[in-house]
């Protein structure tokens, strides 16, 4: 994977771990995702935000950033 930028947490503050889902109510990361962030490097992260996409759009909980259009990697020369 080419080099990515630093990825920012997706931690929104509202930090609370459902007991059914156990995924927090909040980003929807895990509580491994979210030990792992910290040590994560950005390919690990980019992983973890990918999975948190689908998991909004499982829950058809959409944000800003999901709807924007993505530019494809360049590919030859």
């Amino acid at each position: 994977m080419s080099e990515l930028p630093d990825i920012p947490s997706p931690c929104l503050g509202i930090c609370r771990i459902d007991a059914d889902t156990r995924q927090c109510v909040g980003c929807l990361r895990t509580a491994r995702e979210i030990a792992r962030w910290p040590y994560a490097d950005n390919e690990e992260r980019f992983a973890i935000v990918q999975a948190l996409r689908e998991r909004r759009r499982a829950r058809g909980q959409t944000s800003a950033a999901d709807s924007r259009h993505r530019r494809r990697a360049r590919t030859g020369s």
